[in-house]
């Protein structure tokens, strides 16, 4: 794409997508140059507020508009893959959130649209771009980790009161943000899958799915790894404050995700005969940092909580802000369309990480049968 020419974006979905519209307003090479929502009130509330000129009500009408070379979806889950396979046949590059699809036929169909029009697509998984995560990568990079030995996610979120589709979702359809960091940080693919159902959510809920299970646990295996993940998974009727998070063990030291909000993590060391350690050694809070200085200027402040629009979205509440990450985000799709490197994650990568959940709520359904995560 030549680099004289500003990538023009257009964003789907105004609750939750709106907090990115002032990121690409200040991005570097980037034109904020559509907004869509169902909601003529709503969409030219947004418009004005942000001076987006570009307004449409239509999605499919948006696709028709030459000017558009990238869309970024923050849709409702159902409309996720049809609107990213039809954007991929439209011609345009495509961001958007998580999860992928809501069935592995739905994942197939948008890393075949992907394939077949040479677009970018990438998932938006906040976790993979949090200042945590990105703590823990550069741990493991400098090897202060040693030999990974164990990975584990977690993701309790309480749904109650949230909008129609959520309530009695499969824990598992909505698995991303607690698979994503597991198999990020070994840079590969999970094969298969085996998971549990635990306790039950009211009847009035289960009908809507038929999915019985407060918690889902899964263990999977990662390819050509010798290292085992686990997951898990709860949205109703489960006591626990929210938290998305994730543990690494390590032959040398061990990250492991604080226990309640506002807490810092904890770092484990082993004891070794050259330096021994006591017990109350062993374990240390480490202070993660900001990884700001990693992005282009203009968008640098946006890592942190006080640049956030609504801080009283339920998602920045309840998700602390997504750990700075909205910024990075934009930065890896921006310059993947660029052409500058590959996205992470790429259409097969996210589709892998969806599928870990939606074969993980197939397992659980089948009593804890071994599932194989497909490979396109």
């Amino acid at each position: 794409m030549a680099s004289d020419k500003p990538i023009r974006v257009a964003i789907i979905g105004l609750g939750f997508g709106a907090e990115f519209i002032p990121i690409y307003q200040n991005y570097p090479g980037a034109e904020m140059y559509a907004v869509c929502r169902r909601d003529q009130k709503g969409l030219d509330e947004c418009g004005d507020h942000y001076g987006v000129k570009a307004r449409y009500q239509d999605y499919r009408e948006l696709l028709k508009d030459p000017n558009v070379d990238a869309v970024h979806i923050n849709s409702p889950i159902p409309d996720h893959a049809w609107m990213s396979i039809e954007a991929l046949k439209a011609g345009k590059h495509v961001a958007c959130t998580v999860p992928m699809a809501t069935s592995v036929e739905d994942c197939r169909k948008v890393v075949e649209a992907q394939r077949a029009s040479g677009k970018v697509y990438m998932m938006m998984e906040t976790v993979v771009y949090s200042r945590e995560y990105l703590f823990v990568q550069e741990l493991h990079e400098k090897g202060e980790l040693g030999r990974i030995q164990f990975l584990r996610g977690s993701h309790q979120q309480d749904m109650d009161g949230w909008p129609e589709y959520w309530p009695g979702l499969p824990p598992m359809w909505y698995a991303t943000h607690c698979v994503s960091p597991c198999l990020a940080l070994l840079g590969k693919h999970a094969e298969s899958v085996v998971c549990h159902g635990s306790g039950r959510i009211r009847d009035d809920l289960i009908a809507k799915y038929n999915s019985p299970f407060a918690i889902e646990t899964a263990t999977f295996k990662i390819k050509d790894s010798d290292v085992v993940a686990e997951v898990t998974r709860s949205l109703f009727d489960t006591a626990r404050q929210y938290r998305e998070s994730f543990d690494a063990t390590g032959s040398r030291k061990s990250f492991e995700w604080q226990q309640v909000e506002g807490e810092d993590p904890v770092i484990h060391t082993k004891s070794t005969p050259e330096t021994p350690l006591s017990e109350p050694e062993i374990a240390k809070r480490a202070k993660v940092p900001d990884y700001a200085h990693r992005l282009p200027e203009g968008i640098r402040r946006f890592t942190q909580p006080a640049a956030i629009q609504d801080a009283d979205h339920l998602s920045f509440l309840q998700g602390g802000g997504h750990g700075g990450s909205h910024p990075h985000l934009v930065h890896a799709f921006l310059s993947a369309v660029r052409g500058e490197k590959p996205p992470l994650p790429d259409a097969e990568t996210s589709a892998n990480w969806t599928m870990v959940g939606l074969c993980a709520h197939e397992s659980a359904m089948n009593g804890g049968s071994r599932v194989d995560v497909p490979t396109f």
